[in-house]
């Protein structure tokens, strides 16, 4: 019987070398699997991670032309203060540019309204693209409440090269019994 616990025995310590040699492999798979990965995801490009120096530069905007914006604000019958925070931008076609106008509601009542735009000459119209407007949905201003509103555009590389200044004038009319009685 003794012979049979020393062979269990032996049975055992050869199962646990077999095991420490296979965990020992899963250890090593397990560590060298990130380099690995990183290296088939190179080669394959399946992940490309961009660094910001070697970040591609925005090809489409014009950087041989500016273009000239002028602001304008109107109020048809609103009783807002309206005007832009600068009277014009000077931006590079397919350039993202930024303006803000602000508006301060002068009555004792909330009020709303909607913002029509305009521009000049009309064909310009076609190459401002607006990716965010107040334009695009009705504002309501609390009494006396006062902010700003962003317009976020990019004007079009195929803008014709004989329009250097575009006028964008924004009006605003009040939407009656919106936010309130018109008074």
């Amino acid at each position: 019987m003794s012979t049979r616990v020393e062979s269990r025995d032996a049975a055992n310590k050869r199962l646990m070398k077999k095991l420490l040699v296979v965990a020992c492999l899963m250890f090593g798979f397990g560590f060298l699997l990130v380099p690995f990965y990183e290296q088939i995801c190179e080669v394959t490009g399946i992940r490309s991670i961009i660094k910001r120096d070697d970040a591609p530069l925005n090809t489409q905007v014009d950087y041989s032309r500016k273009v000239t914006i002028e602001l304008d604000s109107n109020t048809h019958d609103l009783p807002w203060d309206f005007k832009p925070k600068q009277r014009y931008v000077e931006v590079h076609p397919g350039e993202l540019a930024t303006i803000i106008y602000e508006v301060r509601n002068t009555q004792d009542r909330p009020v709303t309204g909607q913002a029509v735009p305009s521009f000049g000459p009309q064909l310009a119209g076609l190459h401002f693209k607006k990716m965010e407007c107040f334009c695009f949905k009705q504002q309501t201003l609390g009494p006396g409440e006062v902010g700003g509103m962003p317009v976020v555009f990019v004007l079009d590389p195929a803008l014709p090269k004989d329009v250097n200044t575009i006028t964008l004038s924004y009006t605003f009319f009040e939407v009656a019994g919106a936010a309130g009685t018109k008074g």
